[in-house]
């Protein structure tokens, strides 16, 4: 399994020509065939949405459902073992909450998380691709 941040799930679904090779290749050639899609990441796509920062011409409920039906993907609640996590993790990783759970989240899963964001692939306690 892996997890994919948010903007990465944003982009695949619709600017794929923005993945990384490397991105592109994680999400295709998924061992276990799982690519994981964090709770949280639902949160922030709509509120992207809501705040006019994203278009993704289509209501944000189709797009949603729409996402989350490719194939392989399956949602990953946001447990309370993960909240608890997300504030206790290891080092000084300080961020945005959602990326503090989409970091707590990957531990816990022990999975990759594919992202482009630098300050999670700087941090040394969550494997990144």
């Amino acid at each position: 399994m892996i997890l994919i941040d948010t903007h990465i799930w944003i982009w695949w679904s619709i600017q794929p020509g923005k993945l990384t090779s490397d991105q592109q290749n994680a999400i295709r050639s998924e061992q276990d065939g799982i690519i994981g899609v964090s709770a949280i990441s639902c949160w922030e796509v709509a509120k992207l949405t809501q705040l006019a920062r994203i278009d993704l011409g289509m209501p944000i409920s189709d797009w949603i459902g729409l996402a989350l039906s490719y194939p392989g993907v399956q949602l990953l609640p946001l447990t309370p073992q993960i909240a608890i996590a997300s504030t206790q993790l290891l080092g000084d990783f300080r961020s945005d909450p959602a990326d503090e759970i989409l970091v707590a989240t990957a531990r816990l899963y022990e999975c990759s998380l594919v992202t482009s964001d630098r300050k999670i692939r700087a941090y040394a306690h969550v494997s990144t691709i």
